[in-house]
């Protein structure tokens, strides 16, 4: 997917019903340059801050299922609030951000727009948010199984130890022991360790 703006009318394919006119509100209020991208690796979504005459801008990876985009939408606008009301002055994810995040997914939660288990999920979130979706094990783990189903693609954490996968690019791995959070996996062409997050998606191989 390239690239682009997303007129608010299209916006309705990415989101979950119940959730368009509220999110329309607030990017209409604020005067969100919103863009709808292609898959990145590093990052679900980004907010840039209003400066000179430019509009505050936020962008959205555009693979995401509707529920993960809508939570990456309001993790950004949280960026969006927290820099209207502190500017600068404060750390990109403090308190002030976890506050403004907590405030508008509890909005969204009343409205029961989400499965109960991500809504589940989520109501634990709000104590305490992750600065990123990404680091969030238990939200990603619930939220992979409202996914597209891509074949062979599974989480890393439901593969036995000594299963043999690859990841984007044709690195292949060994399954190793779990160290703490993550699993100890060997790159087969090295022999370099490397940890992986439980929930991170990887293809496997059948050695069969």
């Amino acid at each position: 997917m390239p690239k682009q703006e997303a007129p608010l009318h299209q916006l309705k394919n990415y989101l979950p019903d119940g959730s368009f006119d509220e999110v329309c509100h607030y990017l209409m209020y604020y005067k969100v340059q919103l863009t709808i991208t292609r898959e990145r690796k590093s990052v679900l979504g980004d907010y840039r801050n209003s400066y000179q005459n430019k509009n505050h801008r936020i962008s959205v990876n555009g693979n995401l299922n509707p529920y993960s985009f809508l939570i990456t939408l309001l993790h950004e606008l949280a960026h969006l609030f927290t820099f209207e009301r502190y500017g600068h002055r404060v750390l990109a994810h403090g308190q002030e951000w976890k506050n403004e995040f907590s405030k508008v997914l509890a909005q969204f939660l009343a409205k029961h727009i989400f499965p109960a288990d991500i809504q589940r999920t989520l109501l634990k979130t709000l104590q305490n948010p992750a600065a990123s979706s990404c680091a969030d094990t238990a939200l990603l783990r619930v939220l992979h199984q409202y996914d597209k189903k891509k074949d062979g693609i599974t989480l890393i954490e439901t593969l036995p130890e000594g299963a043999q996968f690859t990841i984007k690019g044709g690195r292949i791995f060994i399954k190793e022991e779990r160290i703490r959070k993550r699993f100890k996996c060997k790159e087969l062409a090295t022999g370099k360790i490397y940890l992986f997050s439980p929930v991170y998606e990887v293809q496997a191989i059948d050695l069969k």
